[in-house]
């Protein structure tokens, strides 16, 4: 695995263009597993977590990157691999449940698993619900999060465009949440629900975002749905 060599030769370059700063570097746990839960603001987010955080992080992509056909597609599956991410589906119903079951096993390890709590990138800047995924992954293992606030990504890599601006972001590790192991069996919708909210708040308090009690999916499928209907209509007209 190339995580650390990326790291150390590309990080540099990373945070001369990002201009990261991280604080709490103290609340991330020195050893054995743990989840590191994020809001998301833009794709560079992925790359501000790892280069400021003294452990590795293993992150889930989306299958797409590993599915790629000729050169471009299996150096892209390669780079993925090298860093840390594995392949989730999200195309709905049950599909992700091998992700988790592969997050969970990466905790069990003692290593690091890094997640975005609304699943995608905030549509608008707010901080959107957050999916109750990590909550279960941590009461099923006892694993503690770290809520993580994500600062300024948004402003230097607008939604649409795929090169940042060269600017200033904040990385910031709150107090972990400890969480206590129960059985997967016994695990209520509320106790997913409560500690998801929780750990919202948490992130909420870090990054002083604007809550939104929706999640993100499905406000950008209303937009989506918005755009094309206003395009077709004037298509029309």
């Amino acid at each position: 695995m190339l995580y650390w060599f990326f790291v150390k030769v590309f990080g540099p370059i990373a945070r001369h263009r990002l201009g990261p700063t991280a604080k709490g570097l103290e609340n991330i746990p020195r050893k054995g597993g743990a989840i590191i839960a994020a809001n998301h603001l833009a794709v560079i987010d992925d790359a501000l977590i790892p280069i400021t955080c003294p452990r590795m992080v293993h992150f889930m992509g989306k299958a797409e990157y590993f599915e790629g056909k000729g050169v471009k597609g299996k150096f892209k599956k390669w780079w993925f691999t090298s860093v840390g991410v594995f392949p989730v589906d999200r195309s709905g119903g049950n599909k992700s449940l091998g992700a988790l079951e592969h997050a969970r096993e990466i905790i069990e390890d003692g290593h690091l698993f890094g997640i975005h709590i609304e699943g995608t990138r905030s549509p608008d800047g707010r901080l959107y619900k957050g999916h109750t995924g990590v909550a279960r992954l941590a009461l099923e293992t006892g694993c503690p999060i770290v809520p993580t606030a994500l600062i300024g990504s948004d402003k230097l890599q607008p939604i649409g465009t795929s090169i940042p601006k060269k600017g200033r972001t904040q990385v910031i590790y709150g107090k972990p949440i400890h969480v206590e192991r129960k059985p997967a069996d016994e695990i209520t919708h509320d106790d997913l629900r409560s500690l998801t909210d929780h750990l919202t708040a948490e992130i909420q308090k870090l990054s002083g975002q604007e809550y939104v009690p929706e999640y993100a999916q499905k406000i950008k499928a209303e937009l989506k749905a918005k755009k094309e209907a206003e395009a077709s209509g004037s298509a029309e007209a």
